[in-house]
């Protein structure tokens, strides 16, 4: 079965963690484990987030005052390779001496009239209090938003992924017995100018979309979105919260959940799993061979 896991940037660089190099090898070590698991049964290929990690690499650009400030994709593809940089090394690790592994940095096309870009929702970086909330948006001109009471994140555009650059080159290594890292931090995004060349924009997609689009790609079994919770929950919050464990995909609306965090989840696993014979999960990162079992987390497809 050919698997493409989503690692969330939280399953990488948990909810509160200092975002220390040794705190985010060990969080890649663990991952390297769950993927390990799947490999001795499946065909996987890998993507990653990087929200948390582009935000503290923006930080410490912003704090270097003698050049202008990177921008945001040049600062992506710096975080996509230090995780890439984990992963591939831990995994490496984790399996048989001899595993063909490879990491590669993926640009992804965009729309440039895409209103994502009128209309920036998705966070990254670090969780602010308000009183240092309100003197970064004032000192760098970020938008924040308040994700819950009294914690802020800064929020960028979230275009939707169009064509995968690189594609033909990753289906070629997966076709090639190579596990492949590809589409960390949702890809790098580009536009194709008037002339044809390809330019970087200040912007950030989101992870599970274009993991969805690289398993669509691929032509994959199954498509794993592996973060810090459970599973997918109607009710969060409430008294009368419940995980939803099995749904076909036509009876689940993404519009249901938050538009910057599950909402692209169960957008890109009901896109993925409205093919029939397709399973999309979305569990915890220690569940990955139970959710594809479907004996935890949220599993959605027509069977």
């Amino acid at each position: 079965m050919r698997v493409v896991v989503a690692l969330g940037g939280n399953a990488l660089l948990k909810r509160g963690e200092p975002m220390t190099a040794d705190v985010q090898r060990a969080n890649a070590r663990t991952a390297a484990r769950a993927l390990a698991d799947l490999a001795r049964d499946h065909e996987i290929v890998v993507a990653h987030g990087s929200g948390p990690q582009v935000g503290l690499l923006a930080l410490q650009a912003a704090a270097y005052k003698e050049v202008p400030a990177f921008p945001l994709d040049i600062i992506s593809a710096e975080s996509i390779g230090m995780i890439g940089y984990l992963v591939e090394q831990e995994l490496a690790n984790a399996l048989p001496e001899g595993t063909r592994i490879a990491t590669l940095l993926t640009q992804i096309e965009v729309d440039r009239n895409d209103p994502a870009f009128q209309r920036p929702e998705k966070p990254i970086g670090p969780i602010y209090g308000a009183a240092e909330a309100k003197r970064i948006a004032k000192r760098d001109g970020w938008p924040l938003v308040e994700e819950s009471p009294g914690k802020w994140r800064r929020v960028v555009a979230s275009p939707l992924p169009g064509r995968i650059i690189q594609i033909e080159t990753i289906r070629l290594l997966v076709d090639n017995g190579v596990t492949a890292i590809c589409a960390g931090g949702g890809g790098i995004p580009v536009i194709r100018e008037d002339d044809g060349d390809l330019v970087g924009v200040e912007a950030v997609i989101d992870k599970d979309r274009a993991a969805g689009l690289l398993a669509e790609e691929l032509s994959a079994d199954a498509f794993l979105m592996l973060t810090d919770v459970d599973g997918v929950y109607e009710g969060w919050g409430t008294d009368s919260q419940r995980r939803i464990e099995r749904v076909r995909p036509e009876a689940i609306d993404a519009r249901d959940f938050p538009p910057g965090s599950m909402g692209p989840k169960v957008e890109a696993a009901v896109t993925f799993a409205s093919a029939n014979g397709r399973i999309a999960g979305i569990g915890r990162l220690e569940d990955a061979r139970a959710i594809l079992q479907r004996r935890s987390g949220t599993t959605i497809s027509h069977q």
